[in-house]
């Protein structure tokens, strides 16, 4: 058995057939099928249930996969650090972001590090927070620029700035000729939300909550852009994080004077054990100081 079987089985259960999954690794089916066939031989167990159509994963076969997902885990990972070690600043660095806060931070960071580090490979995954998590847990990311706390005692993360809350309201709404608006100010208003796996919609809830204000039940963002253009037809108002504020038609963006003002903390996360830590102070500070 080598690393090589392994992916072979891996590719076999994401696939769920055979075809698909001999494509995926570059090889004819037949010999998929030959490798799969004779790694069942010499385990003398069956890893798959093969139907006409699709190919079933059986109950033992789940708990091998288990652990062959950890072995390329692994594996991949004594690479990375095989080659981080020769020059960390030349190999490939996976950087995830969620999507309420990339478009806005990327095109800010993004050519400070490249200019930086000309031969990093840099590699970017834009994601929802939770999926960003299990695939930085998974090793598939080496770090990600998340809200923090992020929960996990295998993860350590860098604080690198915090971002204020502003609150979008139509140009007609009472609260657009205010100066500055209260969280309280909230009671009783229906407020414009992101859908469910945006952090960014759990913290905006809890502000909401906090005062007595409700989320606006006939209409979920899928998008801060499709936020701000419904504030802008008039549709409600929403809250909107500092960097995402920039001028529109039919808006008028009003901060909170509460202190503490309503925010959200931006960290840097990466694997404790991974070896990131030189490369994640270094592309903290770099983040951080674009972010000002």
């Amino acid at each position: 058995m080598n690393l090589r079987d392994l992916e072979y089985l891996v590719a076999v259960a994401d696939q769920g057939h055979f075809g698909r999954a001999a494509e995926a690794c570059n090889i004819s089916q037949p010999t998929l099928s030959m490798q799969i066939k004779k790694l069942e031989t010499n385990l003398n167990v069956q890893v798959f249930e093969r139907g006409n159509k699709s190919v079933r994963v059986t109950r033992i076969g789940e708990l091998i996969l288990i652990h062959a997902r950890a072995a390329l885990r692994e594996a991949k990972e004594i690479r990375r650090i095989a080659r981080s070690h020769q020059d960390p600043w030349s190999t490939e660095l996976t950087l995830g972001i969620f999507p309420t806060l990339a478009p806005y931070l990327l095109p800010r960071i993004v050519p400070e590090i490249m200019k930086t580090y000309p031969n990093l490979k840099l590699r970017l995954v834009e994601d929802r927070t939770p999926n960003l998590i299990e695939r930085l847990s998974n090793g598939d990311l080496d770090m990600a620029i998340l809200a923090l706390p992020v929960a996990g005692d295998h993860l350590m993360s860098k604080k690198l700035f915090t971002e204020n809350f502003e609150l979008a309201v139509p140009n007609k709404d009472p609260l657009a000729s205010r100066t500055s608006v209260s969280q309280l100010d909230l009671a009783n208003r229906s407020v414009m939300l992101l859908e469910d796996g945006h952090c960014l919609r759990d913290q905006a809830l809890e502000i909401c909550t906090l005062v007595g204000g409700r989320e606006n039940q006939e209409f979920r963002g899928t998008s801060l852009e499709t936020l701000r253009q419904m504030v802008s037809a008039g549709m409600g108002v929403t809250i909107m994080p500092e960097l995402a504020v920039q001028p529109t038609s039919g808006i008028t963006y009003v901060p909170f004077a509460d202190n503490p003002a309503p925010s959200r903390t931006i960290g840097l996360t990466w694997r404790k054990d991974s070896g990131e830590d030189v490369r994640a102070e270094k592309i903290g500070g770099i983040i951080a100081a674009e972010a000002e």
